[in-house]
C-alpha cells in the first residue's frame, strides 16, 4: 500500500514539533538555567571583540560619515575614489576617536584618580567638618541636634567601615595599572581588538548590509522583509540620533561643569564633571543621580563652596534641558514621561547604567510600532486615532470619503 502524505497536515505536525521543541527548551532553561548562562556567558566572551567592533562601528559610523562627505568633495571632481575617500575617512576617525581616548587618560583619569585619593586620605576629617557644621546649623535645636548626632556617629561609623574596606583594593588597582601595564593592556584586549574590527566592519558595511538583505530575502517573503528592513532603519535612526545626540549633549555638560567649577574653586573639579557628564547619559533622572552624590561630596569639604555648586548646576541643567539638549537632539523622541519612567527602571534593573541609556530609544522603538500598527488598524475599521475620541465617550467611526477619480 502507498503511503500519501497530506500537505495541510504534514504543516501542522511541523508546527507541532517546533513547539514541542521550544517548551522543552524552555523548560530545560527553567530548571538548568545556571549551565545556560555559564554557556551564554562563554558565547559572549568568546564574541566579545566581535561585539565591541559592531558598537564601535555603530557608534563611529556617523563621523566617518561626516568625513567622507568632506573628502568627495575635495577628491572626486572629476573621478571617484571609493577606496581612497573611504580608507582617508576612517583614519581621520580613528585619529580622532584614538586621540579623544589619549587625551582622558592623560588629563581627566590623573585627576579623578588624585580626588579619590584625597577623599580615602581624608575621609574622617570629612566627616568632622560635616558634623561640625551640621552642629552650628542647628543650635537653635538642642532635640533635632542631639537626634542628628546619634543617627551621625552610627553612619559615619558605617562609611568609615566601608572606606577601611575599600582603600586596599584601591591602591592595589592603582599599583596593578601603574607597575603592569602590560596585564592592564591584557585587561582591555577586547577592547583593543574591538577596535581593529571595526576598521574592516566600516570599510566593508555596504557589502555586510548586502549580505544580511541577501540571506532575509532567501528565507522570508518579500513583503516581510520590507517590513523588517523597515523597522531596522527606523530603529538605526532613533538610536544613532539619540545616543551620538546625548553623548555630544552629556560631553558638553561635562566640559561646561569643568569650566565653571574651575572658576569657583570648587574643589573635585575633574571628578564632579566626569560623574556629572556620565550620569546625564540617564534621561529624566540623570542630573538628579550625578548631582545628589556630588554635592554631599562637595559639602564634607567645604559646605559653602556645595551651596554655591547646588545653584550653578540648577542653572546648568535649566540651560542643558531648554536650550542644549533640544538643539543637539532636535525636540522630544515622542515617547511619552511615564513609558520614559518605565523604560529607565526596567532597563536598570536588568542592565544596570547601560540599561538605563539604551531601554529609551528601546522602547521609544517599540512604541512608535505599536502606534503605527494601532492607527493602521483603526483607520482599516474606519475608527478615529486620536486617543480623546477614547476617553470618554464611544468612538464614532470617521465618514469614507469617496474617490472621485475611482468612479
Amino acid at each position: 500500500m502507498k503511503f500519501k502524505f497530506n500537505s495541510k497536515y504534514t504543516t501542522i505536525a511541523i508546527y507541532v514539533i517546533i513547539v514541542f521543541v521550544i517548551c522543552l527548551l524552555f523548560v530545560s532553561m527553567v530548571f538548568n538555567n545556571e549551565k545556560y548562562i555559564h554557556y551564554i556567558k562563554l558565547v559572549f566572551k568568546v564574541l566579545a571583540p566581535v561585539i565591541w567592533g559592531g558598537v564601535i562601528a555603530y557608534l563611529l559610523n556617523p563621523i566617518m560619515k561626516f568625513f567622507e562627505r568632506v573628502f568627495k568633495k575635495a577628491l572626486c571632481k572629476k573621478k571617484e575614489r571609493r577606496a581612497l575617500v573611504r580608507s582617508l575617512s576612517i583614519a581621520s576617525t580613528m585619529l580622532i576617536t584614538l586621540s579623544l581616548i589619549a587625551l582622558l587618560i592623560i588629563t581627566v583619569i590623573p585627576e579623578v584618580i588624585q580626588s579619590i585619593e584625597k577623599i580615602l586620605r581624608n575621609f574622617s576629617a570629612y566627616l568632622n567638618n560635616l558634623q561640625q557644621f551640621a552642629a552650628r546649623f542647628l543650635s537653635n535645636n538642642p532635640e533635632i541636634n542631639e537626634l542628628w548626632t546619634n543617627e551621625f556617629e552610627t553612619i559615619s561609623s558605617s562609611l568609615m567601615d566601608a572606606v577601611t574596606k575599600f582603600q586596599p583594593e584601591f591602591e592595589n588597582l592603582l599599583t596593578g595599572i601603574k607597575d603592569g601595564a602590560f596585564s592592564f593592556l591584557i585587561g582591555i584586549k577586547d577592547f583593543l581588538l574591538g577596535l581593529i574590527m571595526s576598521i574592516y566592519i566600516m570599510y566593508n558595511k555596504e557589502t555586510f548590509k548586502g549580505q544580511t538583505k541577501k540571506v532575509l530575502y532567501s528565507l522570508l517573503h518579500e513583503r516581510k522583509c520590507e517590513k523588517i528592513l523597515k523597522v531596522a532603519d527606523k530603529v538605526n535612526i532613533v538610536f544613532i540620533k539619540y545616543i551620538s545626540g546625548k553623548a555630544l549633549d552629556s560631553f558638553l555638560v561635562g566640559v561646561l561643569t569643568f569650566i565653571g567649577m574651575t572658576i569657583m574653586e570648587i574643589p573635585f573639579a575633574a571628578l564632579v564633571s566626569f560623574i556629572i557628564g556620565l550620569a546625564n547619559m540617564i534621561p529624566f533622572f540623570g542630573p538628579i543621580i550625578g548631582a545628589i552624590p556630588c554635592i554631599l561630596l562637595i559639602l564634607v569639604e567645604n559646605p559653602k563652596k556645595a551651596i554655591i555648586f547646588a545653584i550653578f548646576i540648577l542653572i546648568l541643567q535649566q540651560f542643558d534641558g531648554n536650550v542644549l539638549e533640544p538643539k543637539i537632539l532636535g525636540g522630544s523622541l515622542g515617547l511619552p514621561t511615564f513609558w520614559i519612567l518605565f523604560a529607565i527602571f526596567v532597563g536598570g534593573g536588568l542592565f544596570g547604567f547601560i540599561g538605563m541609556v539604551t531601554f529609551v530609544p528601546v522602547f521609544t522603538v517599540m512604541y512608535t510600532l505599536i502606534k503605527e500598527f494601532v492607527n493602521e488598524k483603526l483607520e482599516k475599521k474606519h475608527l478615529p486615532t486620536d486617543t480623546k475620541e477614547y476617553i470618554n465617550n464611544v468612538p464614532v467611526k470617521v465618514p469614507v470619503t469617496e474617490d472621485k477619480n475611482e468612479k
